[in-house]
């Protein structure tokens, strides 16, 4: 047979496969559900040691899907009434997720806290693999901080990872915090230390924490009008950030930061690149500060630095190029690139299957009840080389490749 014949009919039966067996991935936008709520009694309003009207509260998640949170806070200031949202991270089945969220506009003594609204949309979401270990080592001491420890119980490393809680009072809550240091990753069975601390403006004396919620994503999204548009970028810290701003070429993003504890914390911001090359500077009140700049794992820039106790400054992150990032991509390009070397014999197998493990952990892929395997049981048939190079050379689009690696994963013919 015409070797172009035979190309022609193997992509044809590949294609169809695609069509009986792929899965679609159900989002479903604005779900109510009255199993996902927020806990009346841990829903307060309280003025930092800053002065600036907070909100905190905890979303819990009873249904048996993960859903990603939309949440919307007002707040009656005399006559005017302000508001704010924000989408959280994804919320797992069976898990919750405490927020904080700042008003700097409220400027009375007595503003009315009106009930939040929540909005919600069905998701895919394994539990995450992080987990506080309640021993001897979680403590609350007699000033009201606590520390403890986090152990990743998964079998792939966690970048950023970030643990909140709730804090009580012998009859209220007090505050929702995290964890006062930056952990850059932990590793497969690594355990990392934590430390959390009450907002010094709360007085009340601390009875005890609950609502533990270890993340693995950054939580606060914010964003800047940009050379005309709209620049979405997020953030993880300590302290809290406003009022973000970008020069009339939208090379300088200026922010104004708050740390209201007296201690030392961090800051790490994450930036969609524009075109992979950017090198960033930071300054504090004018005066440069050292910062890391790093990549992860989906491309994204990191620029992370130490925030000064008790502080607060005009921070000013330049080295952004003009315009606005691309379209992300469904699939990271790191992946396309190693299907190709995989189809031309380049990689391993298991070099590949490392990429296709990585959507399933980011949810970009799913499939219901899988569980994944331990590397040394990884397999895949030789035959899909030909489908992954079609897909790389961009005969195929993405979403018939994950259509595909999702049905034969779901068939176990792909084990991972």
């Amino acid at each position: 047979m015409n070797k172009s014949i035979y190309s022609d009919l193997l992509k044809s039966k590949i294609l169809l496969l695609i069509i009986i067996f792929g899965f679609t991935i159900l989002i479903f936008p604005k779900l109510v559900s009255a199993e996902v709520f927020i806990v009346p009694h841990e829903y307060v309003g309280y003025f930092d040691s800053n002065g600036i009207y907070t909100v905190v509260g905890n979303v819990k998640n009873e249904n048996k899907f993960a859903v990603i949170p939309t949440i919307s806070i007002s707040v009656i200031d005399d006559s005017k009434t302000f508001s704010k949202t924000i989408q959280h991270v994804p919320l797992s089945a069976g898990e919750q997720i405490p927020f904080k969220i700042k008003f700097p506009e409220v400027l009375g003594k007595t503003p009315v806290l009106m009930p939040a609204e929540l909005k919600l949309e069905k998701t895919k979401k394994d539990a995450t693999s992080l987990k506080v270990l309640y021993d001897k080592t979680l403590i609350k001491f007699k000033d009201g901080h606590l520390t403890g420890r986090i152990q990743n119980t998964g079998n792939y490393t966690i970048y950023f990872p970030k643990i909140y809680a709730v804090i009580h009072g012998y009859d209220k809550v007090l505050d929702v915090v995290q964890n006062i240091e930056l952990i850059n990753k932990i590793d497969p069975g690594e355990i990392a230390n934590f430390s959390m601390y009450r907002d010094p403006s709360i007085l009340d004396d601390v009875s005890y924490y609950s609502c533990f919620a270890p993340v693995d994503t950054t939580v606060i999204p914010i964003s800047a009008k940009k050379n005309g548009g709209d620049f979405k970028f997020r953030y993880d810290s300590g302290a809290w950030y406003s009022t973000p701003q970008f020069n009339e070429d939208g090379t300088i993003l200026t922010i104004r930061g708050y740390n209201s504890y007296p201690l030392e914390t961090y800051a790490n911001f994450e930036f969609q690149p524009i075109s992979g090359k950017e090198k960033f500077n930071v300054t504090i009140n004018d005066k440069p500060i050292k910062f890391i700049q790093s990549e992860d794992e989906t491309g994204f820039w990191h620029v992370a630095f130490k925030v000064e106790p008790t502080s607060q400054g005009i921070v000013k992150i330049s080295g952004f190029e003009k315009g606005l990032p691309p379209e992300i991509p469904k699939v990271p390009q790191w992946i396309k690139t190693n299907a190709s070397w995989w189809s031309t014999n380049q990689i391993s197998d298991s070099e590949f299957l490392k990429g296709i493990r990585f959507l399933f952990d980011q949810a970009i892929v799913f499939v219901p009840g899988k569980d994944l395997s331990p590397e040394s049981n990884w397999k895949i048939p030789s035959w899909v080389k030909t489908t992954a190079a079609w897909w790389s050379e961009e005969k195929i689009s993405d979403d018939d490749f994950l259509n595909l690696i999702r049905n034969l994963v779901e068939r176990k013919i792909i084990v991972i």
